[in-house]
């Protein structure tokens, strides 16, 4: 070899001639991953990965076969990551350089490293030592030593430095993506966004909301509001740390949270707010409200919304969403929780570039009492962590306020409640008033009959099934246009069009009946007289509550009938949850908005599910996040028989992803079904699938429960369209059965259980 300088990272991209030098994508990627680690502390350690985690390629036998495939574009198949892996291992990172040997392929669990990249060391020891030759002149100001760069607090507790350890692999590997994409695209420099100055966007935020509510005149509900905003900005001035928005529902919780997080972000110089809620409805709904009140026209976008169905094909923001949604190099992100905390414990470069951008940032948790109960005890270790070691704040919001403080990983946590007073609060918005139906037990059609009695009503039942048996007995007597439906057997384009249409006819005052599923509870804006709900989880019930005499406008208060149905079915896990609810709340007992009933539920709850038993799953994700297990945490332990990884063990937000069914016959035109039908077809016969065809699926897309494949007949119903010949788990599918106007996918009703 001619020296360092005739040693390349990558050869040319297509139609260019520029090598892409090793020397300078080390130097490069090093500085980028020390401007992304310096807010957290890590600016030294993340440099020095970057430094070594190519130095491998400097081997002549790299360098040969890199220009042997220059003008294929192929792979060079050659191992580059060992060699810096050992370099950082020996010189004192231990663990850390765990980041340099999964900067391509993920993080591996740590006790196996030592052994992994020795075993690759040994296949090429000419490789080695033409490397090692090239190291003096690649880094000549490399130490000796590197451990005194990691910080003692990191090296104290194992679970401050696996955190350290996802936040500097993140740095890593996305300053890496970021300067090899500026290779291949011609740029003089990585693409990095500015820094925003949260200044200008609150003063903009306050104006523009001033603007939207000025003529709508004063209501109690709207002075109320008004005070809890003024309250979030109040305490947005404090000291960076955990804080608590128990404001009932309709309070404006998504006008005082953003404002909280903007004003807090300005006041502490944080680098950014991510806003993350359960369900995809609130995603949408929310990241609409924020760019009505950040986005500036002729200026580059302030809100990035990242989820599954977000549309990255616009031609005007598309570009700069996809690139932001990557690693979230943007101001103002709204996501869902199983992206955010999904990717905070994933272990592959995709998912983790984005990870670093946690730290320094402000974290608002919209409906927080959605987050699942088995995986509460990592989710809320890591905040802890975010919150004590690596500048975040945490914002926790929720009309129904969950006692995370009673659980060892939240314990001891200060916490500032964004309201003074937050059960004088409770009690002025208080909307409604509660009747039991729970002795004797009502039929769904009893229900159903109350509920046509009214004027406008909404029933809110816990299955599938039982929304289509309300719905069923309100068709054969409502006059048309008068009774709708709700539940995930219908695609969500065809949801929007109910619920477009439902707030349309209550605007006008006019009659209309509507039956769904818990879809409806969190965070969709309707507002009815009168609601029925089954007998659910205490929080289901107090946010169904919130769909009643939602704007304060009913003298008398709105009514919420609490009803347990003989002939009724619930999810298999709602037994225990509804039984912590019987116990606390009822005739003679609370009503779903008593505090400190609510406090007694959660933490009977808690106690029940075992959360802080040592073979609770929480607690094994725990147990593998101390021994910095990384594969263990994302994919599970390896079970001895198998010699596979046990996935119900892994960290996963959702138990059950479900068959992806596409229903063409959702669309609201014969037009439109011809043309998704069409993309179906594209789909099936295209060698590589279009993301962007994905997409535009994605709105005519439901979920079966897989057990339904084990039923009679439901596999002809279903043709796949990706992922293989066959219907299973994983695979996109196409519904060729029946789809109902009103309902949606029409199956057997002997197989209606198994709808998610």
């Amino acid at each position: 070899m001619a020296g360092v300088s005739s040693l390349w990272a990558h050869s040319p991209a297509p139609g260019r001639t520029r090598w892409h030098s090793l020397a300078e994508h080390l130097r490069s990627t090093a500085e980028l991953a020390r401007r992304f680690a310096v807010p957290f502390g890590g600016g030294d350690v993340a440099y020095w990965l970057g430094a070594l985690h190519d130095v491998g390629k400097a081997a002549c036998a790299w360098q040969d076969k890199l220009a042997a495939v220059a003008s294929t574009g192929g792979p060079v198949g050659i191992d580059h990551k060992s060699l810096g892996t050992r370099v950082a291992y020996d010189r004192g990172l231990g663990g850390f350089a765990g980041a340099v040997f999964g900067h391509h392929g993920g993080l591996i669990d740590t006790p196996s490293l030592r052994d992994a990249f020795r075993k690759r060391l040994a296949d090429a020891p000419g490789n080695v030592a033409s490397a090692e030759r090239e190291l003096p002149g690649l880094l000549p100001d490399l130490p000796g030593r590197l451990d005194h760069m990691v910080p003692a607090h990191w090296r104290a507790d194992p679970l401050v430095g696996e955190m350290a350890l996802r936040l500097c692999y993140s740095a890593l590997v996305d300053a890496d993506s970021l300067d090899t994409s500026a290779h291949f695209q011609g740029l003089a420099n990585p693409r990095v966004g500015p820094d925003v100055d949260f200044g200008h966007l609150y003063k903009l935020f306050e104006q523009r909301r001033s603007d939207a509510l000025a003529g709508r005149g004063g209501t109690p509900v709207g002075r109320l509001r008004e005070q809890v905003y003024a309250d979030c900005l109040s305490a947005a001035e404090r000291d960076r740390g955990v804080f608590r928005l128990g404001a009932p529902t309709g309070a404006g919780k998504t006008l005082a949270s953003g404002g909280f997080a903007l004003r807090h972000a300005e006041t502490h110089g944080l680098r950014r707010v991510i806003v993350a809620v359960p369900f995809l409805t609130i995603t949408e709904q929310n990241a609409a409200v924020y760019r009505r009140l950040l986005n500036e026209d002729g200026a580059e976008p302030v809100v990035l919304e990242h989820h599954s169905q977000a549309d990255f094909d616009d031609p005007e923001a598309g570009r700069w969403a996809r690139l932001a949604a990557e690693n979230w190099d943007a101001p103002f992100v709204v996501t869902t929780f199983v992206r955010l905390f999904e990717s905070l414990y994933a272990r592959k470069p995709s998912a983790m570039r984005r990870v670093h951008r946690l730290a320094n940032s402000v974290i608002v948790l919209d409906e927080v009492q959605a987050l699942p109960h088995a995986m509460l005890a990592p989710i809320l270790d890591g905040l802890r962590l975010l919150v004590r070691h690596f500048g975040a704040s945490v914002l926790l919001s929720s009309a129904t306020q969950p006692s995370f403080w009673a659980l060892d990983e939240f314990k001891g946590m200060p916490c500032t409640d964004l309201i003074h007073d937050t059960p004088k609060l409770v009690s002025d918005l208080r909307r409604v008033r509660y009747e039991w139906q729970l002795d004797p037990k009502p039929t769904l059609a009893g229900i159903a009959d109350q509920a046509a009695s009214e004027p406008a009503a909404l029933v809110v039942v816990n299955t599938t099934a039982d929304a289509k048996a309300v719905f069923d007995h309100w068709r054969a007597a409502a006059p048309d246009g008068v009774a709708w439906h709700l539940s995930t057997r219908m695609c969500p384009d065809h949801r929007r069009r109910v619920l477009e249409t439902v707030r349309a006819r209550l605007g006008r005052g006019e009659p209309v009946l509507l039956v769904a599923t818990q879809l409806i509870e969190a965070g969709v804006d309707v507002d009815f007289p009168v609601v029925f709900r089954a007998m659910a989880p205490a929080d289901s019930l107090l946010q169904a509550a919130g769909r009643a005499n939602r704007e304060g406008r009913m003298a008398e208060g709105g009514r919420v009938v609490v009803f347990a149905s003989e002939d009724g079915g619930q999810p298999p896990t709602y037994k225990t949850l509804v039984g912590c609810t019987g116990r606390q709340f009822g005739p003679d007992k609370a009503d779903p908005d008593d505090l400190t009933a609510l406090g007694r539920y959660y933490r009977n709850v808690y106690d029940l599910l075992n959360i802080a038993d040592s073979q609770h799953v929480g607690q094994r994700i725990q147990q593998a996040r101390r021994r910095w297990e990384f594969e263990t945490v994302a994919e599970g332990p390896m079970d001895a028989s198998t010699k596979r990884r046990d996935r119900k063990l892994a960290f996963r937000m959702i138990n059950d992803d479900g068959i992806s069914v596409v229903t063409p016959q959702g669309a609201e035109t014969p037009q439109l079904r011809r043309e998704l039908e069409q993309l179906v077809e594209d789909l099936r016969q295209a060698p590589v699938p279009d993301l962007a065809k994905l997409r535009r699926l994605q709105a005519f897309t439901t979920n079966l429960h897989p057990s339904a494949l084990r039923r009679p007949g439901v596999m002809a119903l279903m043709r796949p369209i990706l992922g293989g010949n066959e219907v299973r788990r994983g695979v996109l599918v196409e519904w060729v059965g029946e789809y109902d106007d009103a309902t949606g996918i029409n199956i057997d009703p002997n197989l209606e259980q198994f709808l998610l």
